[in-house]
């Protein structure tokens, strides 16, 4: 299961986001931006995620995740597309020259600490 990987990666770069000056700092929601592609089971990364924030400033916290779509731009073409199934094949032109833009994401947009 990968998402406990993924899941310690988010909570040291959040652990690492909160300034050193807030005491007793209390996160509230981890706003989060995951591809398609990115290969992550939502309940999974939220089980995993709620194991190893316990006694920590993120126990408790919510994951708001945003699923990005797979996006693709044909370079034959130059058309941009999203793609939906397993063929990554230029529905324009039909060449398999293609280059991915987005969908393999997994990023922290945002944390939001309590008052």
């Amino acid at each position: 299961m990968h998402e406990m990987g993924i899941a310690q990666q988010l909570v040291q770069i959040a652990l690492d986001a909160i300034p050193e000056e807030i005491e007793n700092p209390r996160v509230e929601k981890l706003n989060l931006r995951i591809g398609r592609l990115a290969s992550v089971v939502e309940h999974s990364l939220t089980f995993c995620f709620e194991i190893i924030t316990k006694d920590t400033p993120l126990e408790s916290a919510s994951l708001e995740i945003d699923f990005i779509a797979v996006m693709v731009h044909c370079k034959s073409c130059d058309h941009t597309w999203e793609v939906t199934g397993p063929v990554f094949k230029c529905p324009f032109c039909e060449d398999g020259d293609v280059e991915m833009l987005t969908g393999r994401e997994i990023e922290i947009t945002s944390l939001e600490l309590a008052e």
